[in-house]
């Protein structure tokens, strides 16, 4: 199953599209695009705008890459062959996720081209704070943890409709409420490089409720 839809969203120009997008918009709000992101108008070799400006796109993606994975199954009938030849809700659920989730993976891991880049014109060469990087990207990886749940959640609650436009914008609003309320405060603190066992349990439980309500709610649905 895993397998499938990994190979799906790579069969597909979906991959592309969200990676693409990802990597273009903070390639231009990092070089480009003039404003408070922008590391040449700062005149530091800071990658702050980076992490600060990645949650608001992560939260469009996510939703993006998870809006399709119910609908399609149950309009073309594949849930219900899978489902006949014993494969449980569980598998079939987790497996949508982690294809999901590793493509979001893949669409941050360029941000290690941007570190590079701010490494080498760094006043001394190197003077770049590697810790708040990396603590920075394992932020990110939580997130998006944590938004592609969300996303599966929603189009869990919202497939009935069998529209994926709804299911896109319930799971974007989901987490951009969940970022502002409680995420957000959490993600900062892995983002200065401070590595808190309570930040790392209020994603890692989030995303498993999540998950679990997405296997129950499926379950329901016939």
């Amino acid at each position: 199953m895993f397998r499938k839809e990994l190979t799906y969203y790579f069969s597909s120009p979906v991959a592309y599209i969200v990676i693409g997008l990802y990597v273009v918009a903070v390639s231009l709000f990092l070089w480009v695009i003039p404003g408070s992101w922008n590391i040449i108008d700062n005149g530091y070799a800071d990658l702050r705008g980076l992490f600060e400006l990645s949650p608001w796109l992560l939260m469009l993606l996510c939703p993006a890459l998870t809006m399709r994975l119910l609908s399609e199954e149950r309009t073309s009938g594949t849930w219900d062959l899978l489902r006949a030849k014993g494969v449980s809700v569980a598998r079939m659920v987790t497996a949508k996720y982690a294809a999901a989730w590793i493509l979001t993976l893949i669409a941050i891991l360029p941000n290690a081209l941007h570190y590079a880049i701010v490494y080498y014109v760094a006043e001394p060469i190197g003077n770049v704070d590697s810790g708040v990087f990396i603590g920075s990207m394992a932020g990110l990886a939580l997130l998006s943890a944590l938004f592609t749940a969300i996303g599966l959640l929603a189009a869990s609650l919202t497939v009935r409709t069998r529209s994926q436009i709804v299911a896109y914008i319930v799971g974007a609003v989901a987490c951009l409420a969940l970022y502002w309320v409680a995420a957000q405060a959490r993600f900062a603190a892995v983002s200065r490089g401070v590595i808190d066992l309570r930040d790392i349990l209020f994603f890692a439980g989030l995303t498993i409720l999540a998950l679990v309500l997405s296997v129950l709610l499926n379950i329901r649905k016939k």
